[in-house]
């Protein structure tokens, strides 16, 4: 018997006593873990198709052990403009063995480690906006209108108390550089608190102009 089953976002086909590399697992190694959204099951010459997962089916597993990837590089490059950045990354993932697959009747269980995390989780989540609310001056700006600054980085600032245009202008280069420092990537801030100055007054058509002939938000 054989199962096609989706784990941490993606899809693997399995047998049992198989094992399984996937993105990192939450479970605590030597600690057993199911999963429900079972796409397909094979049985010698019969088939069972889910729609989109087969209801009652479930493929149960013991984490063996976590463990990172092997080192993959990034390398980007912008032609004519001397822009060049480097990076290694390293998949964290899980080695899991597969010890059952079931093809009805199994009931969906919440692991109870799962259901006392997911309040600590929105706790958190809900805890953020109180902090941001103390040391935003006003409405969030869309930091992502600077130059160099990303989806991740306007979270990372947002976090961090710089939520408007007119924070960000305030804030120094060496202290955004510090802030930032947990994200990826070869950032260049010397610009951004004046590209936020420019934005906060609401020169666009000025900072448009500027923006242009930035790379990265490097001048």
């Amino acid at each position: 018997m054989y199962a096609i089953v989706e784990i941490a976002g993606h899809q693997f086909k399995v047998e049992k006593d198989q094992k399984v590399f996937v993105n990192r697992l939450a479970t605590e190694e030597g600690k057993k873990v199911s999963f429900d959204n079972v796409l397909l099951i094979g049985d010698g010459d019969k088939v069972t198709l889910g729609a989109p997962a087969i209801d009652g089916a479930q493929v149960s597993a013991k984490v063996l052990k976590h463990l990172k990837g092997d080192k993959v590089i990034v390398f980007k490059k912008k032609r004519r403009k001397g822009y060049r950045v480097k990076n290694g990354h390293r998949q964290s993932l899980s080695e899991i063995v597969i010890e059952n697959i079931v093809a009805s009747g199994a009931k969906k269980v919440v692991p109870a480690k799962a259901e006392k995390a997911a309040p600590k989780k929105a706790e958190h989540k809900a805890s953020a906006p109180k902090t941001e609310a103390k040391k935003a001056t006003g409405k969030a700006d869309d930091l992502k209108k600077i130059e160099g600054i990303g989806p991740k980085i306007a979270s990372t600032l947002v976090e961090a108390g710089i939520a408007t245009f007119d924070d960000l202008a305030k804030a120094k280069p060496a202290q955004i550089s510090e802030i930032i420092a947990d994200v990826r990537g070869n950032h260049v801030t010397d610009t951004w608190p004046k590209q936020a100055k420019l934005a906060a007054d609401g020169k666009w058509d000025e900072l448009k102009k500027w923006q242009d002939e930035l790379d990265g938000g490097k001048a």
